[in-house]
């Protein structure tokens, strides 16, 4: 039997768009609260703090800030991610850095600041990983790392927090999000790719987030069946 979504509250980290704002369509229309740490406005009446990630002490309060504002939490997502594909020669330290810092520094923020609540209400924890994550290429040496990492922190975390907190590893492939739009066009999917619609995507947390205490999943691959990076 699956929770029942009346008054569970799920904070999704970059829930203004891509994966996180389908996430975040995908909980309110199950009748859950959903809560959003972005950058960015997220939909009309979907209640937020604005936060760069890559601070991870501003993660760590912004997070505790909602969760008190929500009154607990029984769910995380962590959504967030950016990259800047180039060789390490050329990408710029600061770009690089910060491309570690948001997807696997501030994924670990955040979770660390909404453990207590997690804990208390026997919650659950679905990370963020990538195809990337499995699976190295070229030219995404920042991505490569920091994605590898979520898989490696999400994998201890799942051990360090049995019977206690529900932690899921999700390992998407493409989606047509705008997450590809600021790149070379060397970087960017050619126009036969296939990519999966976050929507799709969204489901597979829903039924993470949906399970109940004492089952967790532990890991899902969720991409198009024609997916060329995995596996």
């Amino acid at each position: 039997m699956t929770r029942q979504w009346k008054d569970r509250t799920v904070l999704v980290t970059g829930g203004s768009s891509g994966l996180g704002a389908a996430v975040v369509a995908a909980v309110a229309k199950a009748g859950g609260r959903p809560y959003v740490l972005d950058r960015r406005a997220p939909a009309a009446g979907v209640p937020w703090m604005e936060c760069d990630l890559a601070d991870t002490r501003a993660a760590e309060a912004a997070t505790r800030q909602i969760a008190a504002r929500a009154g607990g939490l029984t769910g995380v997502v962590t959504a967030a991610g950016m990259d800047v594909p180039g060789r390490l020669a050329d990408v710029n330290g600061a770009t690089w850095d910060r491309i570690v810092a948001i997807n696997l520094l501030g994924t670990a923020a955040v979770v660390r600041a909404a453990l207590p609540e997690l804990e208390r209400t026997h919650g659950t924890v679905v990370t963020v990983a990538s195809t990337l994550g499995v699976k190295a290429v070229g030219d995404a040496t920042a991505y490569c790392a920091a994605k590898f990492g979520v898989v490696g922190f999400t994998r201890s975390l799942a051990a360090e927090l049995a019977g206690r907190v529900g932690v899921t590893l999700l390992i998407p492939g493409g989606m047509r999000t705008a997450f590809f739009d600021d790149r070379d066009d060397k970087y960017k999917p050619g126009p036969d790719a296939i990519l999966n619609d976050p929507a799709d995507t969204a489901e597979a947390v829903m039924f993470a987030l949906s399970q109940p205490p004492g089952c967790a999943v532990r890991e899902l691959v969720v991409c198009a069946e024609q997916e060329s990076s995995y596996p």
